[in-house]
C-alpha cells in the first residue's frame, strides 16, 4: 500500500487506523490536540495514587483486545466475577459459579435474587454464548428493562442488581440503554474478567502508541486541526505515489496545511461533525462523575474485590475497591475507592456532598466500621463519557466511508460506545481509507 494519509485524534480509534496503515506500508502522520494520545481513556497521578479519568476498566473477552492488544503485556489486575448487593445494614454476594467456585454458595444464599432468577441467569448466559459476534447488534432492539422482562426476570432482580450494576457500564441507572449493549457485554463477561492494567487505563493507548511508532506513524501532540478540504470543496487534484489522486488539504489551527491522500477523522463526535458534516455522527453524551477516595493511613478496605452496588439509594451508584484489585493505584499504606454518580444532576453538586453520600453508603453498609476519614483525593466530572445508546441507535449510526472524498471516520460512534467499539472501527476505517490509497 502506497500512498500518505493524515489521522486527525490519538484516542484508541485513531491509533489502531494508523497503526495499521502504517504496516500496510502507507506514510502516515497522527495529529492529537491534546500534549498525550488517549482520547477518553486517560489516566493522571494525584500524590501519589493512580486515577483513570472517569471508572474505566478492560473487558479482556473483547474479540479487539485480542487481535490490538498484548493482555499480557498490559498486566491486567482482575476483579471478582459478580458484585456484591447492599443496603443499608445488609451485604449480599451475587457471583458467577461458573467461574467463581468460591462464590456459588454466598451467591446460592443471597436473597435479594430469587432462585429461579439465578437458574434464568445462567439460562440466559448460554443462550448468548451461542450467538454469533455480528448478530448482537442488527435486528429488533428494545430497551435493557423490557429485554429483561421479556425474559421473565423479576422486578428485585432487576431493581437490585442489574440497576446498579449496568448504570455503571452504560451510564444508565434507568436501563433505557439499547438491549444489544446488555446482549454483547453480558456475553463477554462470562467469556473473560473485568480489569484494569496494573499502571492504569493509560497503559492501553500507551500500547497502541508504541506500536504505531514501531509502524513508522509520526505522532504529533499538541496539534490542533482547523479543517479538512477535499476536491470537491474547490481544491485541485494532486498526483501521489498511486497515480492522479483526489487527496485532501488538512488545515491544522496555526494556519499551516498538509497535503495528503486521505484522512482518517478519529475525533470526539462533536468535532467529527464538524470536521466532516455529516449529521447521522451521534453528539449526544451520556455524563458521568467520578469520586476518587481514600482512608486514613493503615487503613485496609477489602470486599473480596468485587463492586460494591447500591441497591437502597442512587447515590453513589456503587463504589468500586480500586487499591484492593490494583495494589500499585495507591501508596502501601493506603486505601484507594472510586465511586460512580449518574446522570446531569451529578455534574453540579459539590465534591463535599458527593463524598457525604460515599461516606453513609459505607457506614450504612459496614456498620461496624468507621468511615468519618475518608477523604476525596480528586473528582472527575465528564459531560461526555459515551454517546447516548437508546434502542434502535446502532441501526442509524455512521459508516466508516460515509464523508465525501478521501476521508473516513473512526470512533465508537460508528460501531457501539465501548473500548471494542473503539479499536474494531479503527480497524474498519483502515480498510476504508486504504481504498483510497
Amino acid at each position: 500500500m502506497n500512498g500518505d494519509v493524515t489521522v486527525i485524534g490519538g484516542g484508541l480509534a485513531g491509533l489502531v487506523a494508523a497503526t495499521r496503515l502504517a504496516e500496510a506500508g502507507a506514510d502516515v502522520t497522527l495529529y492529537e490536540r491534546r500534549p498525550e494520545v488517549g482520547g477518553r481513556v486517560r489516566t493522571e497521578t494525584v500524590d501519589g495514587f493512580t486515577l483513570d479519568r472517569g471508572f474505566q476498566v478492560l473487558f479482556t473477552s473483547y474479540p479487539a483486545v485480542a487481535s490490538e492488544l498484548d493482555a499480557d503485556a498490559l498486566d491486567v489486575r482482575r476483579f471478582a466475577p459478580g458484585a456484591t448487593i447492599c443496603r443499608p445494614g445488609s451485604r449480599s454476594v451475587l457471583s458467577d459459579p461458573l467461574r467463581d467456585p468460591r462464590g456459588a454458595i454466598p451467591s446460592l444464599l443471597n436473597d435479594e435474587v430469587s432462585f429461579s432468577d439465578k437458574l434464568r441467569t445462567l439460562a440466559l448466559r448460554y443462550d448468548l454464548s451461542k450467538r454469533d459476534e455480528g448478530d448482537f447488534f442488527a435486528g429488533s432492539d428494545t430497551s435493557i428493562r423490557e429485554y429483561l422482562y421479556k425474559w421473565g426476570f423479576a422486578d428485585d432482580y432487576v431493581e437490585n442488581f442489574v440497576e446498579p450494576f449496568y448504570g455503571g457500564i452504560t451510564l444508565d441507572r434507568g436501563l433505557s440503554t439499547s438491549k444489544q449493549v446488555f446482549e454483547y457485554t453480558f456475553r463477554a463477561m462470562g467469556r473473560g474478567a473485568i480489569g484494569v492494567p496494573a499502571e492504569g487505563m493509560r497503559a492501553i493507548p500507551e500500547a497502541l502508541a508504541a506500536r504505531a511508532r514501531e509502524a513508522g506513524v509520526e505522532i504529533a501532540t499538541g496539534e490542533d486541526v482547523e479543517s479538512i478540504r477535499t476536491a470537491g470543496q474547490g481544491r485541485i487534484p494532486f498526483r501521489t505515489g498511486s497515480g492522479d489522486a483526489e487527496g485532501a488539504t488538512v488545515e491544522l489551527a496555526d494556519g499551516s496545511t498538509r497535503e495528503t491522500d486521505a484522512v482518517v477523522v478519529a475525533t470526539t463526535p462533536p468535532e467529527a461533525r464538524r470536521l466532516t458534516g455529516v449529521e447521522s455522527i451521534p453528539t449526544q453524551g451520556v455524563p458521568n462523575v467520578t469520586g476518587w477516595y481514600t482512608l486514613p493511613a493503615g487503613e485496609s478496605f477489602e470486599t473480596g474485590k468485587r463492586i460494591l452496588l447500591n441497591a437502597a439509594e442512587e447515590s453513589p451508584n456503587a463504589v468500586v475497591p480500586m487499591s484492593e484489585v490494583a495494589p500499585e493505584y495507591a501508596p502501601d499504606d493506603r486505601a484507594l475507592l472510586a465511586a460512580t454518580f449518574l446522570g446531569e444532576k451529578s455534574l453540579d453538586r459539590p465534591a463535599n456532598a458527593l463524598r457525604d453520600d460515599v461516606r453513609d453508603a459505607l457506614e450504612a453498609w459496614y456498620p461496624e466500621r468507621d468511615f468519618s476519614g475518608l477523604e476525596t483525593v480528586a473528582t472527575h466530572r465528564i459531560r461526555f463519557a459515551q454517546f447516548a445508546q437508546p434502542p434502535g441507535v446502532h441501526a442509524d449510526l455512521p459508516d466508516p466511508d460515509d464523508p465525501e472524498g478521501p476521508v473516513v471516520l473512526a470512533g465508537d460512534y460508528t460501531e457501539w460506545s465501548s473500548i471494542q467499539g473503539a479499536l474494531e472501527s479503527g480497524r474498519r476505517a483502515a480498510a476504508a481509507a486504504g481504498d483510497y490509497l
